[in-house]
Formats: C-alpha cells, structure tokens, sequence
C-alpha cells in the first residue's frame, strides 16, 4: 500500500476515534450530571424533614402541621411486602436458575426459558401489577359474583366458597408481594444461571467421577462456589422492588392506618411517597422527600453490598 494512502486512513482512523470519545464523554457527562443532580435534590430536600418522629409516628392526617407525624406504617409496611416478595420469589427463582444451568443448558426449552426470562426482566413493572390484579383480585370477585347470581349459589358449599372468594378478592399486602415477586423473579433467574455457567466444568465432573448424585454436586458444590453471586442477584431484585409504586397501586394500594394484616391494605413506602408528592399540604411533601431519601439510601446500601459481595468473590478466585 502507498504510504501517502496509509497515512491518510491512519490520520482519517484517529479522527473518528477522537470524534467517537468526545461524542461518548459528552454523553456520560451529561447523564452524570443530571444523575447528580437528582442525588443533591433528593438529599437537600429529604434531610429536612429527618427526625426521630419519621421512624416512630404515623402518617399524619391531611393539613396536619410541618414536623408533625411520620412514615412508620408505610416504611414497616414496605419491609413486609419486600421481604414476601423475596421470600416468594427466591426460591423459585434458584430452582429455575438451577435448572436453565444444569438440565437444559444445551437444549431448546433452555433457549425458549432463557427469552421468556429476559422478556419478563424488561416488562414494564406497571403490567406485572395488571396481571397480578386480574389474577388475584378481579377473577375471584368475577366468580364470586357469578355464583352468586346463581340459584344454588345461595346456599351450601357454593355460597360459602363465593364468599370466600369476596373476602380474598379485595386489595392486599399478599396481591402486593406477589406482584413485586414477578419483578425479583426474573433476576434471581438470570443471575443464578449465569452464575451456575460461571462454575468450572472441572468441578462437576471432580464431584460426579466420585459416584456422587447429581442433586448433592449442586447443593454441595455449585451453590456453594456460585454462593455469592445469587445472593448478589437476590439483592438486587430487593433494590429493584424497593421502590416500585405502579404495582402496589394495583395489588396493596395503601393504608393510612396501622395494619399487619397481610389480606388487608397495607402502607406502604413509595405509594405514601408519590400521594404526598402529588398533595398541597407542606407537611406531606416534606415527607415524601424524606420518604424518597430513605428509598434511595436503601437502594444505594443494597447495591454497595451487592458489589462487595461479587468483589469479594472475584479476589477469591484470584
């Protein structure tokens, strides 16, 4: 090649290269800095309304005075659904993971699982709600009502069953850990099997030549050298649904009151924080900023010890 043509395509090479990192640091400036400033809003604004009475009080009544009242029903309403969720969703997330990771790594099913999975990573949370609302509080009133209007609905067993029917038809802190369930669902799933893939083959077959059965080389072995990596994913599906409200406005809706009755209402954290926003009382939006920094500290902490979870096993293997 003539070295006038080389020089210019070399010359041509880093100029794109140059045009391609101004253009991608721009980018990254930009979204960091609106990033920060959402994180310095958030923390200007949700510092002032701190205060002891946040963690011990409840939500406070409609024109109720600056500093008066707090987030106790929903913040202790949020753990509970949260960790339902998780409690519901983590194990079958595991069992699934495992099984994508072991059983049908190299089939179709494994294939068609794996795109069903991503599919219901990125749906939108606020038609996982639907679902769930369809599924646990509207079909149930639907059949209850439609034995109902039977004649032999009136009376015996069927009358009885449309009237429990009615009773769990209602909005619910369990409707509520479901539909945040579907959410963490899908992660635990994917960071299982990555990391199940991630294991060395080695270790299998060390364990397997030794006449060991399948089932103990995966709770013996492979969970424990994939341990951290699926507790990360666990975690992050709990930061994930820490601050879901489309959802809980479908399945637990809120509750000003205090209530640990899992069939009923429950409070809750980001649905008290969006309805106080959207009021013109001083007091509730002084809340929902200090709602919303709780949310985000939460978030932040899980993620930090999401990270040092997977450093922590990465320096391990090192």
């Amino acid at each position: 090649m003539d070295l006038a043509v080389a020089e210019g395509l070399y010359r041509r090479r880093r100029l794109v290269n140059a045009a391609a990192l101004v253009l991608s640091g721009g980018a990254a400036l930009i979204g960091l800095f609106f990033l920060g400033w959402i994180l310095l809003t958030t923390l200007s604004k949700g510092l002032n309304g701190l205060s002891l009475a946040l963690f011990t009080e409840m939500t406070p009544p409609p024109g109720a005075e600056v500093g008066v009242g707090g987030l106790l029903n929903a913040i202790v309403g949020s753990i509970i659904m949260c960790v339902l969720a998780v409690l519901l969703a983590a194990p079958v997330g595991i069992a699934a993971g495992t099984y994508l990771a072991e059983y049908a790594n190299f089939r179709k099913i494994g294939a068609v699982i794996r795109f069903v999975n991503d599919i219901l990573l990125s749906a939108p949370s606020i038609v996982l709600g639907l679902f769930v609302y369809v599924l646990l509080i509207a079909t149930p009133r639907q059949l209850a009502g439609a034995i109902q209007s039977t004649e032999a609905g009136q009376q015996g067993a069927l009358a009885a069953f449309a009237g429990w029917l009615e009773g769990i038809s209602g909005f619910s802190a369990i409707a509520g850990a479901v539909a945040l369930g579907f959410i963490v669902l899908p992660v635990v799933v994917r960071t299982t099997d990555e990391m199940l893939r991630l294991v060395p083959p080695q270790m299998r077959e060390a364990a397997l030549s030794l006449g060991i059965p399948q089932w103990k080389v995966t709770v013996n072995v492979l969970y424990r050298a994939a341990l951290s990596g699926i507790l990360t994913g666990v975690m992050l599906g709990l930061a994930r649904i820490s601050g879901e409200t489309a959802p809980l406005l479908f399945t637990a809706f809120n509750n000003s009151f205090w209530s640990l009755d899992l069939g009923e209402p429950m409070a809750n954290l980001p649905v008290t924080v969006y309805q106080f926003a959207m009021s013109p009382f001083e007091n509730w939006q002084l809340l929902a900023w200090a709602g919303a920094f709780l949310v985000t500290c939460f978030v932040l902490l899980v993620s930090v010890l999401a990270r040092t979870l997977l450093l922590r096993k990465k320096m391990s293997h090192d």
